[in-house]
């Protein structure tokens, strides 16, 4: 009962891949991992890992192998062509070898970026004629046009092929957000193989708050945390905060990194912000909770222009729910939805930004009270629906359904 993990990214790389295989074998499966060298998302390769260097470990239980692939560098360009073909290369050498030696009873592909990735998980579906799982977190080639800029009609075209072959090749397509069924149907004869199967999140107020992080300045602290880049539409944030930085209360504090980390910087010097918009630089997972403790507000923001970029649901939503902390949004589509159906925050269009800062200031600063049941709300809804040991058990459920 042996189940293969296929990913890019896998620990120390902080994923919920990590989370999949990990709890599995808490479940009593035995679970092997085929990923690549960490190097997500620095663009180098982790301390004490590289080409002849921890390419097999054993953690935690689980078996894992690392395939070469390439440094991610940047991660545009080149560079990240390279990370993703390599690791699809040297990935299905991987796959073709262990397919020689474990037979496996199903494969779950994680998929991120890149949907290349999937490549070693179907050629061991094809050897050992066993179920395969893709749990689909972010929609192709939509992603390259929103992420990397491309638009190339001819590789457009090629990658939607590419994406068709996978889901072809599934027996299960896991989606992370219910909207993306409209995304994935008119790809194929695809509507019997959907499942929903949503992102979850640790239990923020169960983990240690504990953690030193820098002193926060006074006042109403709006905080985003995680990944900041082109998706997650700074600059209309940026907007917001000049139509709002009359209102010396309201603090913006931005925990994390990204490729528009250096542009915010920026930005925060150019419009003299410094007293009201603070970054405090990437910190381990194990901060968060003194960061969402520390905050009034969590700040959640993604482009509007993409179909697929409207349904996607980011994963920090959910730890932002777990935390108990009251939403403010600018999202459209499948993270809009569950907002309101919680009933956790504000939202407003993905990029109305003057829409986001008169909700600021005539729902939240005059209502400091109700907005704090906000959190709660989103507390609850949590625990029902995005709670980890719920979802990796219907995961179970869905590997033991094709057994039987």
């Amino acid at each position: 009962m042996r189940i293969l993990l296929v990913t890019q990214y896998f620990y120390p790389e902080n994923f919920k891949s990590n989370d999949i295989a990990f709890e599995l074998v808490k479940k009593g499966y035995k679970v092997d991992v085929l990923t690549g060298i960490p190097n997500y998302p620095e663009g180098k390769y982790y301390k004490g890992y590289g080409i002849f260097k921890k390419r097999y470990q054993k953690i935690k239980g689980v078996r894992v192998f690392r395939a070469l692939q390439t440094p991610r560098g940047q991660g545009s360009g080149i560079e990240l062509v390279f990370n993703y073909l390599t690791f699809a290369f040297f990935g299905s050498v991987w796959a073709f070898l262990l397919s020689l030696v474990t037979k496996y009873k199903c494969i779950i592909v994680h998929e991120t970026s890149p949907i290349t990735q999937g490549y070693p998980a179907v050629l061991v579906k094809k050897m050992q004629r066993i179920p395969m799982y893709f749990w689909v977190l972010d929609i192709w080639p939509d992603a390259m046009k929103s992420g990397g800029g491309i638009k190339n009609q001819k590789l457009l075209n090629f990658v939607d092929s590419v994406v068709k072959f996978m889901y072809d090749n599934s027996d299960k397509i896991l989606i992370s957000s219910r909207g993306f069924r409209n995304l994935i149907e008119p790809k194929g004869n695809y509507s019997n193989k959907i499942e929903y199967f949503p992102n979850w999140s640790e239990d923020i107020l169960k983990m240690d708050s504990n953690y030193p992080i820098p002193e926060l300045p006074d006042g109403f602290k709006i905080l985003m945390a995680g990944n900041l880049g082109k998706s997650q539409n700074l600059d209309a944030v940026m907007k917001s905060v000049l139509l709002l930085r009359e209102i010396d209360e309201i603090k913006w504090i931005f925990v994390g990194d990204g490729s528009m980390k250096k542009w915010l910087d920026n930005f925060i010097e150019q419009n003299n912000l410094q007293n009201i918009v603070y970054t405090v630089g990437r910190y381990p997972f194990e901060s968060i909770p003194a960061f969402y403790q520390a905050a009034d507000a969590l700040l959640l923001t993604l482009k509007g222009e993409f179909p697929h970029l409207r349904q996607v649901v980011p994963a920090r939503l959910q730890s932002y729910m777990a935390a108990g902390r009251p939403v403010l949004a600018m999202i459209d589509g499948g993270g809009a939805e569950i907002i309101r159906e919680a009933a956790c925050g504000y939202v407003v269009d993905g990029g109305d930004y003057v829409a986001f800062a008169d909700m600021i200031k005539e729902k939240v600063i005059t209502n400091k009270t109700f907005f704090e049941t906000l959190g709660y709300n989103g507390r609850k809804y949590f625990e029902l629906h995005y709670d980890k040991e719920k979802c990796i058990e219907h995961l179970c459920e869905i590997i033991e359904q094709n057994e039987n």
